[in-house]
């Protein structure tokens, strides 16, 4: 079962990683979706929690309350216009992994090296991506512990994982100690593809930190091929250089 919940409170994005964290502690809950420009909070349930309950599990300045049911008569409509959406949402991404890969080509198309060519990507991909995240770095470790396991471990790894993206990047694209970084990049990428899988499989609506709090990402499929194809590339030039 599904409710629609007026949230009071809220003025930023530290706040909406934290009604969604209060609230997904809940045994009961299954997903959460919060938005803050509309003070809203969706919350799917395997067992009916009341108002009062969801308000004790939430700290002191935030109020909730039960938005009224309203028949929903173009509910195949909705899911098309919701599925606009995430696609839209998802267009900064896209975007993004598109300047990065043209990028990449042109720095090495004449004469072709693939192995340069996947350096660069993977360094740019770094770099970018880190950009990303220290726009909002207080906000940033709050949305990544959401479903990374070990920043949810060691929360100090959410306000670290920003930097440790930008020093890989700079290793990538000056050729230094490269086994390295792709150990590391095999490793913290294996650990976050973990957690998007799980929260894919478990069908949790939460916001991506991918490109952290400034752009509002839906954690979908994409965000798990994203972090596969850098894998994929680690792993690949890892074999070359030990093969």
């Amino acid at each position: 079962m599904t409710h629609t919940y007026t949230v009071t409170g809220m003025t930023c994005n530290n706040c909406k990683a934290s009604v969604e964290k209060a609230l997904e502690a809940l045994e009961d809950i299954t997903s959460v979706t919060v938005n803050l420009e509309q003070s809203e909070a969706t919350i799917s349930m395997s067992k009916h929690l009341t108002t009062q309950q969801l308000q004790e599990a939430l700290p002191n300045k935030y109020q909730i309350t039960e938005k009224p049911k309203t028949q929903n008569v173009f509910a195949s409509s909705n899911l098309i216009e919701e599925e606009q959406s995430d696609l839209k949402q998802l267009f900064p991404l896209f975007l993004i992994f598109g300047y990065i890969t043209v990028a990449a080509i042109l720095l090495n198309y004449n004469p072709w090296n693939g192995s340069s060519f996947m350096l660069d990507f993977m360094g740019l991909f770094y770099i970018v991506f880190s950009f990303f995240k220290l726009l909002d770095l207080k906000g940033f470790p709050e949305s990544f512990k959401m479903y990374d396991p070990l920043a949810k471990v060691f929360p100090a790894y959410g306000w670290i994982y920003p930097f440790l993206e930008l020093a890989l990047g700079v290793l990538f694209l000056m050729r230094i100690q490269i086994p390295l970084a792709l150990i590391i990049t095999v490793v913290i990428l294996g650990i976050t593809t973990i957690g998007v899988t799980k929260t894919l499989l478990d069908k949790k609506a939460i916001q991506c930190a991918c490109l952290g709090t400034a752009l509002k990402l839906p954690m979908t499929k994409a965000t798990f091929i994203e972090n596969t194809i850098m894998l994929i590339m680690a792993v690949w030039m890892l074999i070359k250089i030990y093969s």
